[in-house]
This record gives structure tokens, sequence and C-alpha cells, in this order.
């Protein structure tokens, strides 16, 4: 059985994706400091609320730089996915920088609320094995006001006022918009496929 580390960066939705996890019959261990991610074969960052708190968090529980350097694969979720870019534009903050770009504030419109809460469709971008069993047209469920912007890394998108990264993967590293937990089947797919699929 694989050894999954579950970072608790201080988000209220640790427990969600506990449950959503246990609905997979995968049982993972809650990390709090470096010391708890050694022997993780994969590890999960979740989180919620503002990146400022959530990367002042991740410093004081000395896990940046174990973060940074980590050599297993590592799946962010929704404000976690944020983290693993370079730089938000929420309280202006450096975050993990361990994929290219800045996350920036998205634009209401006419029709475009913001934060964007709902569902929404998925745009594949290229493949990847963590889209694996997933069917044309699949939505998620986002809770967000920020947004990372498509790269080269951009596995699916999403469109709300322009497209923004739904989906990421570069080698190790991947990430979600949207909330796995909160999304049914396509959160389910997407969580197994993490957790199963062959990375280079």
């Amino acid at each position: 059985m694989t050894d999954l580390a579950l970072i608790d960066a201080g988000g209220a939705n640790l427990g969600s994706v506990r449950y959503a996890l246990e609905r997979l019959s995968v049982e993972a261990r809650v990390v709090r400091d470096a010391e708890g991610l050694q022997g993780a074969q994969r590890v999960i960052l979740p989180g919620v609320g503002a990146a400022p708190e959530a990367m002042s968090r991740l410093r004081a529980q000395g896990l940046i730089e174990p973060l940074r350097q980590l050599q297993v694969p590592l799946i962010g979720i929704c404000l976690g996915m944020q983290l693993l870019f370079e730089h938000s534009e929420e309280g202006d903050v450096d975050c993990l920088g361990l994929l290219p770009g800045i996350v920036r504030h998205m634009t209401p419109a006419l029709g475009i609320r913001v934060p964007h809460m709902g569902w929404n469709q998925l745009v594949p971008m290229r493949e990847s094995a963590l889209l694996a069993g997933l069917p044309e047209r699949a939505s998620a469920y986002f809770v967000h006001g920020y947004a990372a912007p498509v790269t080269a890394d951009t596995v699916a998108a999403c469109d709300h006022g322009g497209l923004f990264t739904a989906v990421v993967q570069q080698g190790l590293r991947c990430g979600a918009q949207f909330h796995p937990e909160r999304s049914a089947e396509t959160g389910a797919r997407i969580l197994r496929n993490f957790l199963e699929m062959s990375f280079p």
C-alpha cells in the first residue's frame, strides 16, 4: 500500500479530503512537519483560504524547503495548487516556485462573478494520466478568486472570463484548482489517477 502523506496546511478542507480518500479505500497520514514527509510515496497539499497565511503556516512548520526538494509525486488541491507556482497576487506573496507562473486575481465582468463558485467544465489541453478515464465534457466544482495562468504544463483548463489552469502536471508535480472531494466522480477519478499512475 502506498504511504500517502496529507499535509495539514491549516485549510478547512483537510477532513473532506481525508473522507474522499477513505471512499477510495485509501488511508493517509496527516503531516504537520518535515519529519512526517519521510517515507512518503505520494504527498497531497490541500488548502483553502489565503496564500499569505498558508505560506506562513508552511514556513512555521518547516515544510517549505522539504516540499521544494521533494522527490516523490505531489499534488496541490485548490489553494494548494496555487502554492506550487512562483508567486501569488493575493497578498503579493512568494510561493513554493515549483511551477512557473504567477497566480492572479480573477477579473469580474458582465455575467462573470468572482469568486468563481460552482460547477464548470474541464477543457483538456494535453494528454496526461491524471485525466485517464474521464468522460468528455467532465465538470468539476470550483471555489476560488485567484487563478493560475495556462502554461505548457496545463493539462486541463477552465473558462471563467478567460481560460485558467484547472489541472496541471510537470513531472512529479501535479495540481487541481477545483475541489476533488466535492467534484463527484470527476474528483474521485483524478485522485485515484494520482495515486495509481506511473511517473517519469
